[in-house]
């Protein structure tokens, strides 16, 4: 599969997420306060919750529900209770534009 097109950069707000679908697969897409753009798994590992509805905090999005911080570079858990990482989606910008290839996810290390 081909990355999709989701957005334009000056459509995302710095330190927010925004949940979107491709094909069955949740993502959270996240611009950081440094104007980076992220795409991790929009699950909790912990559990069944949309991690774009938690807090964007540096380089980390926090789940809402009991406060678990993932790496938006890695997907990696910094906080209890969870402790499996979320998948990290590759995601290139083109002219603006924003491409997640639902796919593709980065190797985690």
């Amino acid at each position: 599969m081909a990355a999709e097109l989701i957005c334009n950069v000056s459509d995302l707000t710095p330190n927010e997420a925004v949940r979107v679908v491709i094909d069955n697969v949740a993502i959270a897409l996240v611009m950081d306060s440094a104007g980076e753009c992220h795409a991790i798994g929009d699950t909790c590992t912990h559990g069944d919750i949309s991690l774009a509805e938690g807090f964007v905090d540096g380089e980390t999005l926090e789940c809402w529900a009991h406060g678990s911080k993932f790496s938006l570079a890695s997907g990696k858990p910094l906080t209890l209770p969870a402790y499996e990482p979320v998948p990290v989606y590759e995601l290139t910008i083109v002219d603006g534009d924003v491409y997640i290839d639902p796919t593709k996810t980065k190797e985690i290390v």
